[in-house]
């Protein structure tokens, strides 16, 4: 079946969740009935700046991960808790936040923004 056909409440399987992860979010994964990504920081600085990211973006779409905080990292899982199980919404929630997390501004070819400079005082996230 076609992802983009699925009504926003039509849950995936384990095997269709983990095929499209596979396909779209190799860094997710399954586990438990979530789908979950951790993502490494440099400190407790950039790991609040994570959580305020996602938070932003969550409540903006009105769709809530569980987080996981610790001093270097985030623990992203979601699960559509009406529908009990993995549906688009989780997946389109998972691509913005990992649009957003990982992006690199100093990769763009002809970008003004530059990123954080090659320096351990302004890292922010370990990127994969």
């Amino acid at each position: 079946m076609n992802w983009r056909q699925r009504t926003q409440d039509e849950t995936y399987t384990n095997a269709e969740a983990e095929a499209r992860l596979k396909q779209e979010l190799p860094q997710w994964y399954l586990e438990n009935g979530w789908i979950r990504r951790k993502y490494k920081t440099s400190g407790w600085k950039s790991t609040l700046m994570v959580v305020n990211t996602v938070g932003h973006l969550a409540e903006a779409a009105f769709h809530h991960p569980d987080l996981t905080v610790s001093y270097a990292f985030v623990i992203v899982k979601l699960m559509n808790h009406a529908a009990k199980g993995i549906t688009n919404k989780d997946f389109e929630l998972a691509h913005k936040i990992e649009q957003v997390i990982m992006w690199q501004p100093g990769l763009e070819q002809g970008s003004a923004l530059t990123g954080t400079p090659d320096d351990p005082r302004f890292k922010y996230i370990k990127y994969d």
